[in-house]
């Protein structure tokens, strides 16, 4: 028997009330002994989104057994049957009177849709009031791991009550955690529920009170509290924050943070972001009244957003302010563009097209490094206007240009007379002049290829004037003095005076070219393809004297084997080396011809220099007079599919020593696994003397499907000392994870050390409480989670998105 019938709105924010919590993170269920609380109805139709979406448009058919009674009060008994859309319920008897709209389902009450299932004993109330009372449910969520329990609910309309109701993502039969709440109002317009002395346990104990709380039911955001962060550390003693979120519109929120540290007291955190069609941004501030340990107020100001203009143009702005070199020390804060010594602020307009891209913008530095003054901060961009070009003529021809113009300027260096945390120090001051610089560079090219060969022939002309402060050029001159072995107390005004508009100009040719031979090979009874790829480079610069060009962004690259194909030794364009050099190299592949993956890849090269490079960053400094560069040589192996090996090495012949040697190893254990060890040594190039030596060994090892221990081993042979230790403890079980760390590490750069204790609790479908551990392991443990076993571990020095770099071949 069929009849047409709205369904009864059963769902009504059972399921979704105490586990709006959720995290969205996803989580490892593989020790859970069950799927499925309650299983699939047998006469439930499919998952279906479209119907899920358009149930309100669709009709309810009914079936049952057997129909009685009368037409104004019909029953439906044996295996009554509910459809619409994706939704079903089915009951043992179904009574209706279709003149007042009331109902009762009695007997084996079963309820499913997309989203969850559930069964009750009982279901009554009325369809025209559209008030309900459901008793004795227990449910499962379907689009997400949860079960639950309540007593009884009572519905309204948009809006409902539960009694005695529970939500767990562990299965039945083993309890691990489980929320509860005597009573929990639900208004599904409004899109929030409230909870009365809601209590979360852990195993029988209870671990958190809470008489009164509210919380979203929905995707809405609403005013509250989040989860606190606890820690202890030998810097802060006792740590304890608590957000407070606020939801100010749906386009725009704040998060207020008080935490409280034992050793040095309260300090206020707040978090406000944006967001609009067009962009987004956000505002961090913090501020402590009175620091303990310092005795002074402290604390920062980072901004950091965008504005999209239309298709081509967006503006950009990254800005960031402490109150004193040590804070970044003391609080460890997440700054946009920090690094261990300055911190740096920019903003500007980027732009970017088919061939071109350009910019306008300005930046600023600030020292974090209270050992060290503002001469060791980089000069400031204000402003800064770059460009670059390039387009296809025809089938041979490639042409294009770099150009920049920049103003340079510099806080004044102040000279401390001892430790100090202002930037007003009690020391002598001495203004560091700048000056305006620019640089163009157009190159013209001919890539010409095959199928097993290329040959790219390029020719660029690089012009580079400034307009330098009279302070700046009267010091570049007094450095070019001492270097000829002139005291400048001795010298004329005449001879003391410096040049304030030097220019550069230089033609720069080079020829890239290369070949590709492959083979199909075996090995070990497995097809390979082998290639063999040798690669020549040949650059010649003529010599032009830059002794009396200043050094804004200048420094000399640390040489590597992509130093073996630029067109320049140094970053920025205040130094452009004279050259005629021939760089030899060779690389070999070994590819599986079943996956495509790399089993081995082994590149070898050097540079032979045809004559003496005697530009150099500073007059005085020692010229390249070898006949030939380090060789550099860099090796990776797929041992197995566990094991890869890798190494990157490079012998200096003047010394008969390495200059720089890493041997990177790493073997994947079973059930998400790794072990990683690595042995890293540079040394000077110039004087051969030992400026790194450190060895890193980190590890995540599994026991069993449940325990497994974390730790790292960071050392420095060349101080005798530790950089990181840390080790730590992680259980795992179907709905509750934990992991404790206890970390020593290198807290500044005098080297002192710093101890801290992290544990943080991990309730799966929840939320998690304490501190967040597994950034401080992704970071630390390479190949903590999977997906990064192939990225850079995190670096604390940030890329510049507007950097451009025309000293690359094009």
């Amino acid at each position: 028997m069929r009849r047409a019938l709205r369904l009864l709105p059963l769902p009504l924010g059972i399921a979704i009330c105490l586990p709006a919590w959720a995290d969205e993170k996803p989580m490892n269920w593989g020790l859970c002994p069950a799927t499925d609380t309650l299983p699939a109805f047998d006469e439930a139709p499919p998952a279906d989104p479209v119907a899920a979406a358009n149930r309100e448009q669709l009709p309810t058919d009914i079936e049952g057994n057997e129909l009685t009674g009368t037409s104004t009060i019909p029953q439906y008994q044996g295996n009554v049957l509910l459809k619409r859309g994706d939704q079903f319920m089915g009951a043992d008897t179904l009574r209706m009177d279709t003149e007042t709209g009331n109902y009762i389902a009695e007997g084996n009450v079963r309820y499913s849709d997309s989203s969850i299932r559930m069964v009750a004993e009982r279901a009554e109330g009325n369809q025209e009031t559209d008030s309900h009372k459901i008793s004795d449910i227990r449910y499962q969520l379907v689009s997400r791991r949860g079960n639950g329990s309540a007593d009884s609910v009572d519905l309204q309309g948009s809006t409902g009550q539960m009694h005695h109701s529970s939500y767990t993502t562990c299965d039945p039969s083993q309890p691990i955690w489980k929320l509860v709440a005597p009573q929990i109002d639900v208004d599904n317009e409004e899109g929030f529920g409230t909870a009365r002395n809601a209590v979360l346990r852990i195993g029988k104990v209870p671990v958190l009170y809470a008489p009164y709380f509210k919380f979203p039911i929905d995707d809405r955001r609403m005013t509250g509290l989040l989860y606190p962060k606890l820690s202890m550390s030998g810097r802060n003693g006792f740590d304890y924050a608590q957000p407070i979120y606020f939801n100010l519109a749906p386009n725009y929120d704040d998060t207020l943070t008080p935490r409280y540290m034992s050793q040095r007291g309260l300090m206020l955190n707040n978090e406000f972001r944006y967001l609009y069609s067009g962009g987004r941004g956000q505002l961090d501030t913090a501020y402590m009244p009175n620091d303990s340990l310092r005795d002074r107020d402290r604390g920062t100001a980072a901004f950091s957003g965008y504005h999209n203009i239309d298709k081509h143009w967006q503006a950009r702005a990254n800005m960031a302010w402490v109150s004193d070199e040590r804070y970044v020390e003391d609080f460890a804060n997440r700054l946009n563009g920090i690094t261990a010594s300055n911190l740096r602020s920019n903003i500007g307009l980027y732009g970017t097209g088919r061939a071109w891209t350009a910019g306008i913008m300005a930046d600023e530095w600030q020292l974090t490094d209270y050992t060290l003054t503002e001469s060791s901060l980089p000069y400031s961009r204000q402003p800064r206007l770059f460009a670059t070009w390039d387009e296809n003529f025809g089938h041979w021809f490639e042409a294009g240009v770099y150009a920049e113009a920049v103003r340079f300027t510099h806080d004044d260096v102040h000279y401390k007379n001892g430790p100090s945390l202002d930037y007003s120090r009690n020391g002598l001051s001495k203004a560091m002049p700048g000056g305006s610089r620019l640089d163009i560079k157009p190159y013209v090219s001919m890539p010409l290829a095959g199928a097993s060969w290329y040959i790219t022939p390029t020719l660029a002309w690089r012009y580079t004037a400034y307009d330098l402060e009279r302070g700046l050029a009267d010091d570049i001159r007094a450095r070019q003095l001492r270097a000829a072995g002139i005291d400048p107390a001795t010298a004329t005004p005449e001879q003391l005076r410096g040049n304030t508009s030097p220019s550069r100009s230089m033609p720069i040719a080079s020829i890239d070219m290369g070949l590709f031979f492959d083979r199909e090979t075996t090995l070990g009874g497995k097809s390979y393809l082998h290639t063999l790829e040798p690669r020549l480079f040949y650059l010649n610069t003529p010599y032009r004297d830059q002794s009396d060009l200043p050094l804004f962004d200048t420094r000399a690259f640390t040489f590597s084997w992509g130093q073996l194909f630029r067109d320049s030794r140094f970053t920025g364009a205040d130094r452009q080396n004279d050259a005629n050099q021939l760089t030899t190299a060779l690389t070999t592949r070994l590819i599986r011809q079943a996956d495509g993956r790399e089993k081995l890849s082994a590149s070898i090269g050097q540079i032979t220099y045809f004559e003496d490079s005697q530009v150099t960053v500073n007059p005085g400094d020692p010229v390249v007079s070898e006949s030939k560069s380090a060789w550099v040589a860099d090796v990776n192996w797929a041992l197995t599919d566990r094991w890869t090996l890798g190494t990157t090495y490079q012998w200096n012949p003047k010394f008969r020593k390495e200059d720089l040697a890493s041997v990177r190893a790493r073997y994947l254990l079973p059930d998400d696994g790794v072990i990683n060890l690595s042995y890293r040594y540079r040394g000077n190039p110039t004087t051969g003397q030992d400026q790194l030596k450190q060895a890193d060994f980190s590890f995540l090892y599994p026991i069993n499907p449940r325990w497994s221990i974390v730790g790292r081993y960071y050392y420095s042979m060349l101080d005798s000392k530790p950089l990181e230790i840390i080790g730590g403890v992680q259980w795992d079980s179907c709905c509750l994870a934990v992991r404790a760390l206890a970390r020593r590490y290198v807290k500044n750069r005098e080297g002192d050390l710093n101890n801290s204790f992290q544990i943080e609790f991990v309730l799966k479908g929840l939320s998690s409480v304490g501190q967040d551990t597994d950034r401080t392991l992704r970071r630390a443990i390479l190949g903590y989670n999977r997906d990064d076993l192939y990225l850079v571990p995190p670096s604390n020095i940030e890329a510049n998105d507007d950097d451009y770099d025309p000293n690359q071949i094009p």
